[in-house]
């Protein structure tokens, strides 16, 4: 009856991962990505290559050396913007092949171009050589991810005041930089700047920063960063950006009167969803203002049954690894096979400097349901291979039931935060207890050895538990006037953050 049994829009991470899982159930997929290349936003603009990026700066500059070294040191005296980018494309074309070789072996097509709804199950598709064709399909996956968000009164120059799209183009590292937004976007490309040397600056409207975070973490990283002579201005905004004539200075006005100026201004105040061109109204959708579609937490089909949308277009938690699991969920609930319950923890990473990944529930969100508990911290300075490395920062917190035991939440700020953190998502998904990290063994000399050292803080704060650790599966939960662990599905929330 239709050409195709799912057309995807989109080669991001929920996107690929929805026509790899729906091609390995043997059915007729074609991906359309209006890109130059497939790989989408992740692999062009975000994830890819911000994570290079500071990859890139961390080397270059020396930075994991400078505990030992001082920091005047660096492996490469003057860095340009040519240097960071040299390796930026050597990774993307890596990523793209290996991205076009999967959808090869499968037998998934694809299709450069632009479409938009024609009717429901009819798609009309503007290639990238001028040809226009209809296609059918029996479902749609809208993985079309989103854009920067780009007020009118801000004067993007492509040059001198830019988004993060642009800034991975930019022709020379500044000497000052002001970034305004102080979400994960905003955090990650201010201090990787700020590790290069740049003089940075944050401005944020809100009182806070990163507030999914646990407060105790991000009290740890903001004292990095002050420490570093990061300025961090919170509860302004920003009323004008102008810039000098002749390639001058930016100046930044705030509403309070305060000016601001730097060579170059980031804006990194939020994304939309990119949806307006996909002719929603002709399949009976809406996006809500920011560009975003409300779907099934279960399922993530949309209003129309046979439309499915996964990834950052359906907003929170808009993380690669997470939109990569939605899209496999939505493939098979799209070709009719059901797809199984996702483990109830995943973990959260952002990759400044330093990184902070975290999993589970926050000491603020036990608090808040009424849960007794206990925490314990370790520093990476406590252990033998933080010396080794030269760290002088960096924590390990995990937080622990009273009633039984359980870890309910860990969180990491420091070197290889962003890998450490699956040993606690491993325990936490399978309802392990404080007495595993105080009785198991670590590889000696090893960061991992953290969870020993915050296991026994905690196990020491706690006192004795039972002389024989209760089996996971028939480990009491928290009832009564206390709530299990945090629910942290891979499925959206029912309002998407702004």
């Amino acid at each position: 009856m239709y050409q195709y049994d799912l057309v995807v829009i989109g080669s991001g991470p929920a996107g690929r991962r929805a026509a790899i899982q729906a091609a390995k159930l043997e059915k007729r997929v074609l991906v359309v990505e209006q890109g130059r290349r497939v790989g989408g936003v992740s692999v062009h603009t975000g994830t890819i290559p911000s994570k290079t990026l500071r990859e890139t700066a961390l080397n270059l500059t020396g930075w994991r050396e400078r505990g030992f070294y001082g920091r005047a040191y660096r492996v490469k005296q003057e860095i340009s913007a040519e240097d960071l980018r040299r390796r930026l494309l050597i990774t993307l074309d890596h990523e793209v092949e290996v991205l076009e070789h999967q959808f090869a072996r499968n037998r998934v097509q694809q299709m450069r171009g632009r479409a938009q709804f024609v009717d429901p199950h009819t798609l009309e598709i503007a290639k990238s050589d001028g040809e226009m064709l209809r296609v059918t399909t029996a479902s749609v996956l809208l993985a079309v991810g989103t854009r920067p968000y780009r007020p009118p009164h801000i004067p993007f120059d492509d040059e001198a005041v830019l988004d993060s799209d642009e800034l991975l183009e930019i022709k020379r590292v500044p000497r000052s930089l002001i970034v305004v937004g102080a979400g994960v976007i905003g955090i990650e490309y201010a201090t990787i700047f700020s590790a290069l040397d740049t003089q940075v600056t944050v401005v944020e409207p809100r009182e806070t920063m990163l507030d999914f975070i646990d407060k105790e973490i991000v009290e740890d990283f903001t004292y990095q960063l002050r420490d570093r002579n990061m300025k961090l201005i919170f509860g302004q905004t920003v009323e004008s950006v102008e810039r000098e004539p002749n390639g001058g200075k930016c100046r930044v006005t705030l509403k309070s009167g305060r000016s601001l100026q730097a060579e170059m201004v980031l804006f990194a105040a939020g994304r939309v969803g990119a949806t307006d061109t996909l002719n929603l109204a002709a399949a009976g959708l809406e996006a809500d203002n920011r560009g975003r579609l409300k779907v099934d937490p279960e399922t993530f089909q949309t209003s129309v049954p046979h439309i499915y949308a996964a990834g950052d277009v359906v907003g929170f938690p808009s993380l690669a690894s997470t939109s990569m699991e939605q899209g496999r969920i939505a493939a098979r609930h799209a070709v009719g096979v059901p797809a199984s319950e996702p483990p109830q923890y995943f973990p959260y990473g952002i990759y400044a400097v330093p990184e902070i990944s975290t999993c589970g529930l926050s000491e603020e969100e036990v608090l808040q349901r009424g849960i007794p508990y206990e925490t314990g911290i370790a520093h990476f300075r406590e252990t033998s291979r933080g010396h080794i490395m030269g760290l002088d920062t960096g924590m390990l917190k995990m937080i622990f039931s009273l009633k039984t035991r359980r870890l309910l939440g860990v969180h990491i700020v420091g070197e290889g935060a962003t890998e450490l953190v699956h040993i606690g998502q491993a325990v936490l998904n399978l309802k392990g207890t404080v007495e595993y990290f105080v009785e198991n063994t670590f590889n000696y000399p090893t960061l991992a050895e953290a969870y020993k050292i915050a296991g026994l803080d905690a196990w020491n704060r706690m006192g004795e538990g039972p002389k024989e650790a209760p089996v996971a599966t028939a480990q009491p939960t928290d009832t009564g006037n206390t709530v299990s662990p945090q629910d942290m599905p891979l499925k959206p929330k029912k309002k998407a953050a702004s």
